[in-house]
């Protein structure tokens, strides 16, 4: 049986894969032993692409809804009246009345990424949304404002540090998170094998935390007033040491001074972390030779998000552990997209221009997913009329889901490329299907800017896809060229074709592997099936810098300014409301994981995790009602010390069952959507981030008899 190399693309970690097949069959996934950044290792994600792939509810076809039935129909056809339908928004209420929504699945897609950006920018709407404003957007601000580029974010060299101190991540589950590392609980076995030590600060004891030397609770949303306390502490004793990099920066003077409000004594009432924690800590990253403080979703979606991802990037100068073997540094990609993307002008953008209801800043062309559904729902000159979803489901991954639900209900019109009806595609009338992963080939263009170690990988697909079948890029491709204005069907799939043969992605991608720091080509990356490994990473400053002085920038104005906010937030009495968080599941990727019996099956997995003390009365399995401002859900408790009193968690990405989808498996294990309880207008006010965690949730028991 024929046995092919792949790489994972479920989540961020992309382990390499070997899939065996028999005919049309997937038989076998396991993990590639010989892949240079998993070696062999695989989660049990990484089998679920053979039900992804399999899956009986996976459209195949593309179909145009009329009221609540949907028909299959042929490619020309769906792809005219997609393109009639938006091109009529445009045409009736000008550009900004199309928008456009991206899922963070579009990273793993070699087309998506290259000629998606390219397509989807060429519409020139304001209304570009995506998963990066409930995600990562904070670290790219960063990246921006420091380093001069969005692109630019310093990544945890886990292999040879120290003592690796983890904020509001849980890397042991995610295998990394803007840090592509596979097998993180070898990984972090390993740093403890060496004398090391893992620091973990979380409002719930993480299966990382679990594992780590030390644990400490925070308060959700605390994290800027943490860090604060840290610089603070590291000016107060003489531990500033940035070592080379001193003569490359600006702004430490300013930075020193607004640190002084935020001793630890101060912060301490606010985080629940004590002062001496946090000053021994402090001293720790600035006396370990090898250190590195890292930070990941936890900190970006909450109301200081901003700050907070600064901030984790200023103690690892401070300490002296930015672009030092050990610390956090900038990987060196075979196909690199910084000096690409500086070259064409798309280095990242941050307030350039405002969202029309409630004033949200754009960053990188695009603008927050909190300013969708108001987007959709406010009458006026650049309402959102009809709409593009592309691997996406923002009515479970976006805030205040029910009211995107009702909004997505009155568009004009609604397309989406997507293989499911889903929560989200349920609304669309024309859905366009692409391939399965397992159809398509893999490049790791976007994510080996988030390696640990420098690879590059190339594979063909397991599946070579069928005639009535399209890659997404195709597909993004088709729409492109109707939108122009009305062709002949015979113009179109000669400039179609000749695109696919001169300008395919895999085209594109010689072209920069040739041009790239290696001087690679496609060809040699492709022989080597395992993928190649480039090694370990390199000091990359200054030379890496996009910054117009070529320094790094410790205090921008942008931060300063907001620290206004923070010291409110200082002051603010506490309350006796539960708070709630999100968490990641191994078995689960956002949404869209569900549908796979193999990772749904056994005990339901969607619960509301409690403190003892805040649960009296109640056992585990209870259904309680679980209330925001915006909604009311009803969910099993499970009542455990690992998290903190105060503070409850709900999964992300469960809700399913609805009317209209098409997801069977999923249907018998629906749970609800955490974001059912998140209040749209909770932002980050900085970066217009969606702070979907640290929402007042009220909690009602059930009646006993």
């Amino acid at each position: 049986m024929p046995v092919h190399n792949q790489t994972c693309v479920l989540c961020e970690a992309s382990c390499g894969l070997t899939v065996t097949t028999e005919e049309d069959l997937v038989t076998d996934i396991r993990g590639d032993e010989h892949d240079p950044l998993s070696r062999g290792y695989l989660c049990p994600k990484g089998t679920a692409l053979a039900d992804l792939h399999h899956d009986p509810d996976r459209i195949r076809r593309p179909m145009i809804r009329r009221g609540e039935h949907w028909r299959e129909t042929d490619w020309d056809t769906a792809l005219n009246v997609a393109a009639s339908g938006l091109r009529a928004a445009r045409k009736n209420h000008g550009k900004d009345a199309l928008g456009v929504y991206q899922g963070n699945p579009s990273v793993h897609n070699l087309g998506l990424l290259i000629y998606g950006q390219m397509f989807l920018r060429s519409l020139g709407t304001r209304n570009l949304y995506s998963a990066t404003s409930v995600d990562q957007l904070p670290h790219m601000l960063a990246g921006l404002l420091m380093f001069g580029h969005q692109l630019l974010f310093p990544i945890p060299d886990v292999d040879r540090t120290d003592l690796f101190v983890c904020l509001g991540g849980n890397p042991e589950v995610s295998n990394g998170s803007l840090m592509t590392a596979p097998n993180m609980r070898a990984r972090l076995k390993a740093i403890r094998a060496r004398g090391g030590k893992v620091v973990v600060v979380d409002p719930r004891r993480t299966e990382t935390a679990q594992r780590a030397d030390e644990h400490h609770f925070i308060r959700p949303g605390t994290d800027a007033l943490l860090l604060l306390s840290i610089v603070h502490t590291l000016f107060a004793e003489d531990l500033v040491r940035p070592g080379r990099l001193a003569d490359h920066l600006t702004g430490t003077a300013e930075l020193r001074t607004a640190a002084l409000d935020f001793p630890p004594e101060v912060t301490a009432a606010s985080t629940g972390i004590a002062a001496p924690v946090t000053r021994e800590l402090a001293r720790q990253l600035a006396h370990t030779p090898r250190a590195v403080l890292y930070g990941r979703i936890g900190i970006c979606t909450q109301e200081f998000g901003g700050l907070a991802a600064w901030l984790v990037n200023v103690v690892n100068v401070l300490t002296g552990h930015l672009d030092e073997p050990g610390g956090a540094m900038f990987t060196t990609p075979a196909l690199d997209a910084i000096p690409l993307t500086k070259r064409i002008g798309h280095a990242g953008s941050f307030a350039s221009w405002h969202t029309r209801v409630s004033g949200y800043p754009e960053f990188g062309g695009e603008s927050p997913v909190a300013a969708l559904a108001e987007e959709i729902d406010t009458p006026g000159t650049g309402q959102v009329r009809a709409l593009l979803t592309s691997a996406g489901n923002p009515v479970l991954s976006s805030p205040n889901g029910p009211r995107l639900e009702k909004a997505l209900a009155g568009l004009d019109f609604m397309v989406s490329i997507d293989g499911y009806l889903n929560e989200t595609t349920r609304f669309a009338h024309v859905l366009l299907p692409p391939v399965s992963p397992l159809e398509r080939s893999y490049f790791n263009a976007a994510l080996s800017h988030t390696n640990v170690r420098n690879t590059a990988k190339y594979h063909a697909p397991v599946f070579q896809p069928g005639p009535d079948q399209r890659h997404d890029w195709q597909i993004l491709l088709g729409l492109m060229l109707r939108l122009r204005g009305p062709r002949s069907a015979a113009f179109r799939r000669a400039l179609g074709g000749a695109m696919e043969r001169f300008a395919s992605p895999e085209r594109m991608v010689d072209l920069g592997l040739r041009t790239g720091p290696y001087r690679l080509s496609l060809r040699e990356v492709r022989d080597q099936p395992h993928g190649i490994d480039l090694g370990p990473l390199q000091p990359r400053l200054p030379d890496r810098l996009a910054t117009a002085d070529r320094r790094v920038h410790l205090a921008p104005a942008e931060y300063l300014a907001d620290l206004a906010r923070l010291r409110a937030r200082m002051a603010t009495p506490q309350t006796p409301d539960l708070v709630l968080i999100g968490r990641r599941q191994l078995r689960s990727a956002n949404s869209w994981l569900h549908n796979s019996p193999r990772l749904v099956k056994g005990k339901p997995r969607c619960t509301l995790l409690i403190n003892p003390a805040d649960a009296p009365g109640l056992a585990d399995g209870d259904l309680v009602e679980l209330s925001s401002t915006v909604g009311t859900v009803s969910v099993p408790v499970e009542i455990t010390e690992t998290i903190m009193p105060g503070v409850v968690s709900l999964p992300h990405g469960w809700g399913h069952g609805r009317a209209g989808t098409r997801l069977r498996v999923a249907a018998t294990q629906p749970g609800v959507s955490i974001n059912d309880l998140v209040e749209e207008t909770r932002v980050d006010g900085l970066s217009g981030t969606s702070a979907l965690s640290g929402a007042r949730v009220r909690l009602k028991a059930p009646v006993r008899s």
